[in-house]
């Protein structure tokens, strides 16, 4: 097939861990590169943010193509709108050039759904939609500090009318789906994120410690992604905190993300918000920002931890607890969204309530008190992650998704022959994702 990827502010080529940057690009990177091994011809639609970038790069045999919209220079996604009618022009213009057709374009967002629209009206290429946040939960949780407009909410209910199918990435992402915007069931697929086996994989804890400069005999706590208050990284701050006064603890806090690789307040305000938590709560130097870090590198990170932590206010997917758990590190997790598909209480880690750092607190401890639960939790997550999370499997739902819509016979579709001699039959992992 050929496949076309919009992901309009999320570029496949970024460097996650920046405020948006995050879990979208690392979805859209690797599912490009899993659907291109497997045969398919693949390009996914950016927008372009920087002046000298060429129209088209390419990404490990994927064509991405920085679409002009707007000034070429990074801007927050919440100001992107006005530019959508400019990319959806790009858009229907570079399909129509196409020699050959595409047989399905997979929107990202709401924003790169609305510009498909377009493209779906003109040249009636099937469209599917996956949204990654939903714009009606993000106002439940951030009320006036979101910097979205209304109109967002209009083009929502819009595109789960129009696509033909809408990818939800866990059972609460359907389950939103079907409450705030009254989608079909039978239009509706449960597909989830992943990770790339070749990226996290167990590691020595030693030995990480020792390359990292971590000491040897401290509980590490790691917290790792976007620096943004919606990820309740202040929640570990105060949890930290609880768990060195009553539990006499020596454990430390790494915060690994932030928009630059030397951890800066004024690139990254959250830090200093952080910070002055850290302060006020007594453990300022107990909590280290290490700053942004390249995905060659996070395996270490989650190696040299005790426990990997995540507790934000809400979360439509969360990447990082699934990576963790790949390294074979238990997760303590917010008991929301996709953490609370990901992660199983009691079995691969602990799930808490959003906001409870004395929850947290606790969890924390139990871990820190027996290392042979730590372990336990991880392995039984590692082996969880594999049977269920990893990114061949992800890209094998969404061909059996594209197909569908694009009335493709699987036989006709280019797959290599070693990876079809060694795949598992779609149909059964397609019922163990939770098709509706």
């Amino acid at each position: 097939m050929k496949i076309a990827l919009v992901s309009e502010h999320a570029s496949p080529l970024a460097v996650a861990g920046g405020v948006d940057s995050g879990g979208q690009n690392i979805y859209v990177a690797h599912v490009a590169r899993q659907l291109q091994r497997a045969g398919h011809q693949v390009d996914v639609f950016t927008r372009r943010d920087r002046a000298l970038l060429p129209t088209v790069s390419d990404m490990d045999g994927v064509r991405v193509i920085h679409v002009p919209a707007g000034p070429p220079t990074q801007l927050p996604k919440e100001q992107l709108l006005p530019f959508m009618p400019a990319f959806a022009d790009f858009l229907v213009g570079f399909c129509r050039g196409e020699r050959t057709p595409y047989d399905v374009i997979h929107a990202n967002f709401f924003m790169s759904g609305l510009a498909c629209l377009k493209v779906k009206a003109a040249l009636a290429i099937p469209l599917v939609t996956t949204f990654h946040a939903l714009g009606k939960v993000r106002r439940l949780h951030q009320g006036a500090n979101d910097g979205f407009p209304d109109a967002r909410f209009d083009i929502e209910e819009e595109l789960v009318r129009k696509s033909d199918i809408i990818i939800a990435e866990c059972p609460q992402d359907l389950a939103d789906l079907q409450e705030h915007y009254g989608s079909e069931p039978s239009r509706v697929e449960i597909v989830p994120c992943g990770f790339d086996t070749a990226e996290f994989s167990r590691v020595d804890r030693t030995a990480a410690r020792e390359a990292l400069g971590w000491p040897q005999h401290r509980f590490a706590v790691l917290q790792l992604g976007r620096l943004v208050p919606r990820k309740g990284i202040d929640t570990v701050v105060r949890a930290l905190a609880r768990l060195r006064k009553n539990g006499r603890i020596d454990a430390h806090l790494y915060v690994v993300g932030g928009n630059a690789d030397l951890p800066n307040e004024i690139a990254t305000p959250e830090i200093a918000r952080l910070r002055g938590i850290a302060a006020t709560c007594g453990v300022e130097e107990h909590v280290t920002f290490v700053g942004r870090r390249g995905r060659a590198q996070l395996r270490e990170f989650y190696g040299a931890a005790d426990v990997f932590v995540t507790t934000p206010w809400y979360e439509p997917f969360g990447i990082t607890p699934i990576e963790a758990m790949a390294c074979a590190r238990p997760v303590i997790g917010a008991d929301v969204g996709g953490i609370r598909y990901t992660v199983v209480d009691g079995k691969t880690g602990f799930l808490v309530p959003p906001r409870n750092h004395d929850a947290l607190a606790e969890r924390l401890a139990r871990i820190a008190h027996d290392p042979g639960l730590g372990e336990r939790l991880g392995n039984a997550g590692y082996e969880r992650v594999h049977a269920s999370f990893t990114w061949a499997r992800v890209a094998r739902l969404l061909e059996d998704v594209y197909r569908r819509v694009a009335r493709t016979p699987a036989d006709e579709v280019c797959v290599e022959p070693e990876r079809a001699s060694r795949a598992p039959s779609i149909a059964p992992a397609r019922a163990a994702a939770g098709r509706v």
